[in-house]
């Protein structure tokens, strides 16, 4: 048994002086997973969508242990992704299915910036899933997931359904119903190079979360999806070939500090509409614009040679009369 056991040892020593060689020169984009799905950009995560299922077969995004900071609360303003040219599913794809719309990029890790935690509500990284699997299982894996982001300091995340053919769709859309999801995590670190994957059923489940690990190259197997490929094949046939639990801190979740927001009460967003109109949204966000109008905050508003009459709406939905060489086009009320 010690014999076995200085051999495993001697194995992984020799892969983390392996990583240690190579890792350096890799960055998050070597990184994407390969598969037949067209690949969408977001600020904070990408994704291979399929539009035969309409949803994401992967959701893919490194995760920092300073993104484990939740700074801005929840919008759960649910909207289609513009960027996915053929059109994603909608709240009417949901709306009396019985179904969660369930992230897959959970909120919680993108509420680093009020863009990121705007774009984690699109309905390309949306998924049915069973109410009590979201509000259980999954979401102790999630958070599972941020501690370790949190105590190794960073955390390349893939996630995603197991979509396959003859699956329940629901709405107009048909979205599909997924019998089960997965999360793929890889932590670079030469100090202590790992991988784990698992596998869970869309259902509620009390289970242990070491109960649902399987090997990365299984989860491959299963949905097609080349998680790693451009990784050294020995690093990569390494720790696909095998997850092994007692290799990762279970217990650290008392570690991570409670967020801290950086606002928690709502305003009226200052941003106008295309008809020119004041928007109707509430936000949480410190310049007080929605994620929709964000593109209408200035930093640092410079002064106008001349005054010019102030964009802003009054309550009445009257454009303010008030000159102002803010710009901005706004005066100080606005």
């Amino acid at each position: 048994m010690g014999t076995k056991n200085h051999i495993q040892d001697f194995v992984r020593s020799a892969l983390l002086i392996s990583c240690m060689l190579i890792l350096t020169k890799v960055n998050a984009q070597e990184l994407l997973p390969q598969s037949a799905y067209p690949i969408i950009e977001h600020t904070a995560y990408s994704l291979g969508y399929s539009e035969t299922h309409e949803q994401a077969a992967w959701v893919y995004y490194l995760l920092t242990k300073e993104e484990t900071n939740a700074l801005y609360e929840r919008t759960d303003r649910f909207v289609e992704d513009p960027l996915v040219e053929t059109g994603s599913a909608s709240n009417a794809d949901y709306a009396g299915s019985g179904y969660d719309r369930g992230h897959l990029a959970p909120a919680a890790d993108m509420a680093w910036s009020a863009e990121t935690m705007a774009e984690s509500f699109y309905f390309s990284n949306m998924s049915p899933q069973d109410p009590s699997f979201n509000r259980g299982i999954w979401k102790k894996l999630e958070e599972q997931v941020r501690n370790w982001a949190f105590y190794y300091d960073s955390m390349y995340v893939v996630t995603g359904p197991v979509l396959q053919d003859s699956l329940l769709g629901i709405g107009v859309n048909h979205v599909s119903v997924p019998k089960y999801y997965y999360k793929v995590l890889l932590d670079l670190d030469p100090s202590h190079f790992q991988a784990i994957g698992f596998l869970l059923p869309n259902q509620k489940s009390s289970e242990a979360l070491a109960h649902f690990i399987v090997s990365v190259d299984s989860i491959e197997q299963l949905t097609g999806i080349d998680f790693y490929a451009d990784l050294n094949d020995s690093l990569e046939n390494a720790f696909e070939s095998r997850s092994e639990p007692d290799q990762w801190n279970w217990d650290v979740a008392s570690l991570r500090p409670a967020s801290t927001k950086i606002n928690t009460e709502t305003t009226q967003c200052l941003g106008n509409t295309k008809a020119g109109a004041r928007c109707q949204n509430n936000t949480s966000n410190p310049n007080s614009y929605c994620h929709l109008h964000q593109s209408q905050y200035v930093a640092e508003p410079q002064q106008l040679d001349e005054a010019v009459q102030c964009s802003g709406i009054t309550q009445k939905g009257a454009r303010c009369s008030r000159m102002t060489k803010n710009a901005t086009h706004r005066c100080y009320q606005h």
